[in-house]
């Protein structure tokens, strides 16, 4: 386990100096000059050259790349233009609220996810298999920002049962917190429920051929055992690498969501940070949501056996 852990990180070093380095060069590929943004139209050309060399903007682009890196790995990833504060409170904070929506909602779309496919794959060809299949097909087929719309229009202003808009932190208001993320987790269930209920379903259907079901049917085992000791443990394990995959891409990809429903997440700080021109955002960002996305892809990994008995880690 030691050795396959010092592998991953090894390999996931290089992904992140490439990462950076794509990044910085996008970043600086895109038009627009943040010291004349941030000075205004009517600034003049002293003031602006005065500002491009306080932020290193006048220096090569090999140096500035270097002094970034230099900085990011002390852990500074800078000064935000927009909002004149450290990168990286700004973005442990917008973090938290993403993570809160992602989390939660990836968890409750396994807890229904798996055993729906389960039971759907031990009824195969019945009514209920179609069904589960057909709900699926349709889930997977709906885009976040239409379901998020849909949510808004029956449960917020036709219903009236959930604010349309606005957020208010759980850390200051408990209920009212929950209240402003249960649209946001309720969207992001319905549209990642469907994928990974057609993996929990496959995966079960390919444990069910399997030698050892039959075996342990033909000793008599009742059907909830069999589905319970048997075929539930080797077929969570597919299901289990596609929600970390599920849980990566929403960290790094909820920003559609959070414009729709206005919460001061990371995708919608990445999003306000763009149009902004706002470099060090952008590129500690883009660098944050690069390192979230390996983490949980390394834990996941590492989990792996646990979920599977016929791998074992070395």
């Amino acid at each position: 386990m030691l050795s396959f852990t010092l592998k991953r990180l090894l390999t996931a070093l290089p992904t992140l100096l490439l990462v950076s380095l794509a990044v910085f060069a996008l970043v600086r590929a895109v038009p627009g000059d943040p010291a004349s943004l941030m000075l205004g139209d009517m600034a003049t050309e002293a003031s602006v050259a005065d500002l491009r060399a306080q932020m290193g903007l006048d220096r090569p682009l090999v140096t500035q790349f270097g002094l970034w890196m230099s900085r990011v790995l002390s852990g500074d990833l800078g000064q935000s233009i927009q909002f004149a504060v450290p990168v990286r409170p700004l973005l442990l904070d917008r973090f938290a609220v993403t993570a809160a929506v992602v989390v939660t909602a990836v968890a409750i779309a396994a807890l229904i996810a798996v055993p729906a496919g389960l039971l759907a794959a031990w009824r195969q060809g019945s009514g209920w298999d179609l069904g589960v299949v057909a709900t699926a097909t349709l889930l997977m087929s709906v885009p976040s920002f239409w379901m998020g719309l849909l949510l808004l229009l029956v449960l917020g202003l036709q219903l009236g049962w959930l604010p349309v808009v606005g957020y208010v932190s759980m850390a200051s208001d408990l209920k009212a917190g929950l209240i402003y993320l249960a649209m946001p987790v309720l969207t992001l269930v319905l549209v990642e429920s469907g994928v990974l209920i057609r993996m929990a379903r496959a995966a079960a259907l390919e444990v069910l051929r399997l030698d050892y079901v039959a075996h342990a049917r033909a000793k008599g085992l009742p059907e909830p055992i069999v589905l319970a000791r048997h075929v539930l443990p080797n077929a969570f394990a597919p299901t289990w690498t596609l929600i970390g995959l599920v849980l990566g891409n929403l960290l790094g990809g909820i920003a559609v969501v959070e414009t729709v429903f206005t919460l001061p997440g990371l995708g919608r700080l990445l999003v306000g940070a763009i149009f902004a021109r706002d470099y060090p955002v952008i590129q500690g960002c883009m660098l944050f949501i690069t390192f979230v996305y390996v983490l949980v892809n390394l834990v996941v990994d590492l989990l792996y056996p646990l979920f599977d008995p016929r791998v074992v880690a070395e």
